[in-house]
């Protein structure tokens, strides 16, 4: 059975949209370790670099509505994870490979300082292990509804490719958007959003178009990739953390929102506080849902990491 669109790709988009696709943006590539690895970048060369993270079989462009709203006191750069977007692909991923991407754009994309990473879902995990593995690079993480679980010896868990079979090819953009579905699937009113997000996820082949992702990316992986494998991670960040989740997530729920603070609490983010922000009438896929609230507790999580006349905070790294 055919499984019914849940957005309406006719609902007209706010003017706020508009001038985000309008505003000035830059493509550029980088080798990491043999891949080439595509991103986008917005705002002035030399700002503070902020790198945002998309989840899993997502893109790039997931961000681009929200990075201009960014822009105004970030060099904003927007990865394509290997086996995602116009990256290209892996024989096996990895998260920390990914965190190796994450940093190697950080580094190319003509911002300044520590880069503060914020990631989505996978993109979470991403983020996660990035800031447990090389916090001290950082300026700081958001992690923005990702299902951190306690360990449960007694729970059969991963990360299934059986959503994620061999992509079909559609005849063209049409037929291909028409197809289009979020995962894990849920509602979204704002199917201006979704459909340009849909756009970008397809990509030419002989024949048609398909999805541009790696179905690989959740068949071919190595290390950590459930999400009771991230905790130790989490509590090793080394540099400041925010915890970002939708209110109405039915992904993450308030058990593993306690054990998210748990393993905070005792890490080294501990010393710069840790705030936990939900965002009202928002599911899971949040950038979706409420993209205007998300820019907001952004900003409002940058800022409390810069009051005003507060000296800086020093994050000490994970003892051994």
């Amino acid at each position: 059975m055919a499984r019914e669109r849940t957005w309406d790709p006719d609902v007209p988009a706010p003017s706020w949209f508009e001038r985000s696709l309008a505003t000035p943006m830059e493509t550029a590539r980088i080798d990491v370790d043999g891949t080439s690895v595509s991103y986008l970048a917005w705002g002035a060369r030399g700002a503070p670099t902020l790198v945002l993270v998309h989840g899993g079989a997502a893109h790039a462009h997931w961000w681009a509505p929200l990075a201009p709203l960014l822009a105004d006191h970030f060099r904003v750069l927007a990865l394509d994870l290997s086996g995602h977007g116009d990256s290209d692909r892996r024989d096996v991923y990895s998260v920390t490979t990914w965190a190796d991407e994450v940093l190697a754009v950080a580094g190319d994309g003509g911002g300044s300082g520590r880069p503060v990473v914020v990631g989505h879902s996978m993109g979470g995990f991403v983020t996660i292990a990035t800031a447990a593995l090389h916090g001290t690079e950082l300026d700081g993480a958001v992690v923005i509804d990702a299902p951190v679980r306690r360990p449960d010896p007694e729970t059969m868990e991963g990360v299934s490719g059986g959503m994620f079979r061999a992509p079909k090819v559609y005849r063209d953009l049409t037929e291909g958007m028409q197809h289009f579905h979020l995962v894990p699937p849920q509602p979204c009113e704002n199917g201006w959003l979704v459909a340009h997000i849909a756009r970008h996820s397809l990509r030419e082949v002989e024949g048609g178009v398909t999805w541009k992702f790696d179905p690989g990316v959740f068949t071919r992986r190595t290390g950590p990739n459930r999400p009771s494998e991230y905790g130790p991670l989490l509590s090793r960040a080394a540099c400041r953390v925010a915890i970002v989740n939708g209110a109405d997530s039915t992904i993450v729920s308030d058990d593993m929102r306690a054990y998210m603070a748990e393993l905070l609490a005792d890490s080294p983010a501990a010393v710069a506080g840790v705030p936990f922000v939900e965002v009202p009438e928002a599911q899971h896929h949040v950038l979706l849902d409420q993209p205007l609230a998300l820019v907001t507790a952004l900003r409002a999580v940058f800022g409390s990491w810069r009051p005003v006349g507060a000296p800086p905070v020093s994050v000490r790294p994970p003892s051994d």
